[in-house]
């Protein structure tokens, strides 16, 4: 077996996709990319996710307390990478990167509109914040985009390079513990 470095852990363990999370402050909408976050429970449904003050957003998300996570699809993946390589703070990345919002319902972030998915979240545990930038999330309302073609969606390596979901393998039938769940 080849050894890796254990800083490097979080390549092989990132579980969900990358994703784009916006926020609004003084008037000002911004949005960013996140690769670190993570379900934590069900009911209610809760989100941990670490974002730091090295991004633009994280002094919206501290004051308002409010965001929302958008899932983009394979097609926007250069989008996901530019959006992540800029700093709100120099200018409007909606309107550089052409990002379509809708208004949402329960939070003044915006909704991606091109996103296969929009989660409206709020801050419900920020105690981690401060030694880990780790915020808790509860999930308000969930937004899908039927009309998507493209449903693949990325999760990145850590390293510029991202696997992609090329299908679904349904084990439903063998999941007898958790059959209870929505």
């Amino acid at each position: 077996m080849k050894e890796l470095p254990a800083l490097q852990a979080y390549r092989l363990l990132e579980p969900g996709p990358i994703v784009l999370v916006s926020t609004y402050d003084n008037g000002k909408p911004n949005v960013l990319t996140m690769g670190f976050h993570m379900m934590i429970q069900h009911d209610p449904p809760l989100i941990g996710c670490v974002i730091g003050p090295w991004d633009h957003s994280y002094h919206a998300l501290r004051k308002t307390g409010e965001c929302v996570i958008a899932v983009p699809g394979l097609d926007l993946a250069e989008t996901v990478v530019d959006v992540g390589n800029c700093s709100g703070a120099d200018f409007d990345k909606f309107e550089r990167f052409g990002l379509r919002t809708r208004p949402a319902e329960q939070v003044s972030a915006p909704l991606l509109a091109d996103c296969l998915a929009n989660i409206e979240c709020v801050v419900i545990d920020d105690r981690l914040r401060d030694p880990y930038n780790l915020f808790i999330l509860e999930a308000k309302r969930i937004w899908l985009n039927e009309s998507r073609t493209e449903r693949r969606t990325l999760h990145h390596r850590g390293d510029g390079t991202f696997t992609v979901d090329n299908g679904t393998l349904d084990l439903k039938h063998r999941m007898v513990k958790w059959r209870h769940l929505p």
